[in-house]
């Protein structure tokens, strides 16, 4: 049986040691350098995937709302919240949801209303509601959904979110289109008519 020479052990130990401080240095310093050009070109798509999250956010609210009012008899609504500490306060614009929005229960014959569902305000993104001529809806009342699951908001039978970055030179927006009957449909291009 043939023993190891001890020079074969040092020479061994010697390469199992690992990296030195210098090497790791560099290594971070030119992964830091890639990251910062590889930055700016990742934008669109965090603004793409944020709109794309948010828009699917608020048509699982508007489903979820359905089945709830087609399961108690009606009386949901979905009401926009007005401030928050996560967004700032868009009380002068009805048309802004960008705090949030809760879906609500009113038992028959009472006026305490129950929060069913809570979505906090999005980051860094602008929901607005339109009608179906496009145009930013000046109301503040509550989207209603009644027992047969139909959705309106005030006199508009039909309306759409429209859900862009807050950087408003953006083309990465989404539009969620609903209609009376209670068909929602997702437009991936905000630019696109809901007809």
């Amino acid at each position: 049986m043939l023993r190891p020479s001890a020079f074969s052990q040092r020479s061994l130990s010697r390469l199992i040691r690992g990296f030195t401080a210098i090497e790791l240095m560099v290594t971070v310093a030119i992964l830091a350098i890639l990251a910062a050009l590889a930055a700016p070109s990742f934008t669109p798509l965090m603004e793409r995937w944020r709109v794309r999250q948010i828009a699917e956010e608020l048509q699982s609210t508007l489903y979820y709302a359905r089945s709830e009012a087609i399961k108690r008899g009606g009386n949901i609504t979905i009401a926009r919240h007005t401030s928050g500490s996560d967004c700032s306060d868009i009380s002068t614009s009805p048309a802004l949801w960008n705090c949030g929005w809760t879906v609500f229960f009113t038992a028959p014959g009472t006026t305490t209303a129950t929060a069913l569902q809570e979505a906090p305000a999005p980051s860094r993104s602008r929901i607005e509601i339109r009608d179906s001529q496009d145009n930013a809806l000046g109301s503040d009342s509550p989207i209603s959904i009644d027992r047969w699951g139909q959705i309106t908001l005030s006199s508009n039978a039909s309306f759409d979110f429209l859900i862009s970055p807050e950087n408003s030179s953006s083309t990465h927006t989404a539009k969620l289109c609903i209609y009376a009957g209670g068909r929602i449909k997702r437009l991936d291009t905000g630019s696109n008519s809901c007809s």
